[in-house]
């Protein structure tokens, strides 16, 4: 017998979803100069609003965490009330909505804060240019110190309290991809010789002081996670990263998050690193709470999936840019819209 997907879904005491297909974070880059979200951001979230919960595009919690052009930021009054806009549409259309609350770490870029460091765990600086800016090559970053630490982790608490503010639904802290918060997570990326580097342990502590906070400020049952636990993207894979995501699951385990979301493009892809699993493998044998699978599944391979007890929701993503109304095709059993590059021009 297989999972209604479409019926209700109860993250915790507090949140009930409509369904368990959640709408991944998808960065679009189409707020205003100033990173307000827009009128089109606005419909473009409001027509799907029946998804079982919508996670915003990735978005800044201060002006040093850029490294994309247009990207939304949740640290001025302007911001707050243009995401406000947003999460009025979708709660008047039924729907429930997640702040994906971002910093990019060593890929960020200096132009995008009128100079300045850009800051990472440690010196070590990748190859390549901005997405969409190619002219503009990426920096080596310089380390942060003890005390840039802690004023990154309160600015993602005041973020975190930003997204309430603005009606978010919750947060979900980007631990993922490549960017800061996993940077401390990898050897690759992590050379540290203080109490945020070289141990398991240590190397997961930023990640905890972040989720700690934020947990302060607005809750456990609205803060959640997303992971890379396997290195795949503006990072090298090493052996050594399964201990840190080891300890640093179970650490989570004991704080009842409202979920933890696998970053991955494809959940297909083994790491060696991870003793040849998935992402979604990996993350479902050491993490008990809700764990949101993602990664070039249909509806038809997510709901086998979660039969199978590998996740328990559902993000989904460049099927929701070419389909608006997701659910209702899926609902009615339609043929959705293929996903094509050209979609991502315009919020439609």
């Amino acid at each position: 017998m297989t999972t209604d997907l479409l019926k209700p879904y109860k993250l915790n005491n507090s949140i009930e979803l409509q369904n368990r297909v959640m709408m991944a974070p998808l960065t679009r880059c189409m707020s205003d100069d100033n990173l307000v979200p827009t009128k089109a951001m606005v419909d473009y979230y409001a027509r799907r609003a029946d998804a079982g919960l919508i996670i915003s595009e990735a978005t800044i919690i201060r002006p040093d965490a850029q490294g994309y052009p247009n990207t939304p930021g949740l640290f001025t009054s302007e911001q707050i009330q243009g995401w406000k806009k947003v999460t009025d549409a979708v709660h008047e259309k039924g729907g429930k909505m997640f702040a994906q609350l971002w910093h990019v770490g060593r890929v960020a870029h200096p132009y995008f804060f009128d100079g300045g460091d850009v800051l990472a765990p440690s010196a070590i600086g990748v190859e390549g240019s901005v997405p969409r800016m190619r002219e503009l090559t990426y920096q080596t970053p310089k380390a942060a110190t003890i005390d840039e630490i802690k004023q990154l982790v309160a600015d993602y608490a005041k973020a975190a309290e930003n997204a309430l503010e603005a009606g978010f639904d919750g947060v979900e802290i980007h631990g993922a991809n490549g960017y800061l918060i996993d940077q401390f997570l990898h050897y690759a990326a992590n050379t540290r010789e203080d109490e945020y580097g070289q141990t398991p342990e240590n190397m997961s502590r930023f990640a905890l002081d972040v989720v700690d906070a934020v947990i302060s400020s607005v809750g456990a049952d609205k803060t959640a996670l997303r992971l890379s636990p396997g290195a795949y993207f503006n990072m090298e894979e090493d052996s050594r990263d399964k201990a840190v995501f080891d300890f640093l699951l179970a650490a989570l385990n004991e704080r009842e998050l409202a979920y933890v979301h696998g970053g991955i493009f494809d959940d297909s892809m083994r790491f060696a690193s991870l003793d040849n699993q998935t992402t979604s493998e990996y993350l479902r044998a050491h993490y008990t709470g809700n764990l949101v699978g993602v990664g070039s599944y249909s509806f038809d391979t997510a709901k086998q999936a979660i039969s199978d007890n590998k996740f328990d929701l559902i993000a989904i993503g460049r099927p929701f840019i070419a389909n608006p109304d997701y659910i209702i095709k899926v609902t009615n059993d339609e043929e959705l819209v293929a996903y094509d590059e050209s979609m991502l021009s315009e919020l439609v």
